[in-house]
C-alpha cells in the first residue's frame, strides 16, 4: 500500500488531470465554460488558459508544463481554432505527449466537422492561407500534420448530437 506522499511523488506537484485546449473567443462563454464547470464539480483538476492578452507564437513554460503533466488533453476544435498559432502549438505539444507518455487525447468538434480539421478545409483553409504568408514552411507543415493526426483520432462531433 503506497502512502499518499509516495504516490504523489510519481506525479509532479500541481499536475493536472485535464488540459483544455480551445480558442477562447469561439467557445469560452458557452461550451468551454460549461465543460470546465462540469469537470470542476466532478473534482477533476483542469487547466484552462484564461489569458486573453494577444500573444506571440512561443508557448510559455508554465503552459508547456501543464500539458506535459496532464493525464488527459481535451481539444475543442472550433471554426477559429486554426487561426490561433497558440492553439496549433498547444496541439503539437499535446500530440508529442500522446506519443511519449501515452496521454489520452479527447477531441470535441464544436461548430466544425472532423474533415475541416483533418484536411484543413473551410475556415481552417483560410487560416492556413494567412499562416503560409507569415510563417516558415517547416512550422506550417508541422501544424498541418498535427491537425491531420488529431482529425483522425476518435472523438465527439457535437454536430452529430441533438442539441450538443
Amino acid at each position: 500500500e503506497m502512502t499518499e506522499r509516495e504516490s504523489s511523488r510519481s506525479r509532479p506537484e500541481g499536475a493536472y488531470d485535464v488540459f483544455l485546449s480551445f480558442k477562447g473567443e469561439d467557445t469560452r462563454k458557452m461550451f468551454t465554460e460549461y465543460l470546465y464547470a462540469i469537470l470542476d464539480q466532478a473534482g477533476i483538476h483542469t487547466f484552462r488558459d484564461d489569458d486573453e492578452l494577444p500573444r506571440g507564437a512561443e508557448i510559455p513554460d508554465h503552459l508547456l508544463r501543464a500539458i506535459q503533466e496532464s493525464k488527459i488533453s481535451i481539444v475543442v476544435f472550433s471554426k477559429g481554432y486554426a487561426s490561433s498559432i497558440w492553439c496549433l502549438n498547444e496541439l503539437v505539444e499535446i500530440l508529442k505527449c500522446k506519443k511519449k507518455t501515452g496521454q489520452i487525447v479527447i477531441r470535441i468538434f464544436y461548430d466544425i466537422g472532423p474533415l475541416d480539421v483533418r484536411k484543413q478545409t473551410g475556415s481552417f483553409a483560410e487560416a492556413f492561407d494567412k499562416h503560409e504568408e507569415r510563417f516558415e514552411k517547416k512550422l506550417v507543415k508541422e501544424w498541418r500534420k498535427a491537425l491531420e493526426e488529431a482529425g483522425n483520432l476518435s472523438g465527439w462531433n457535437l454536430e452529430d448530437m441533438a442539441n450538443g
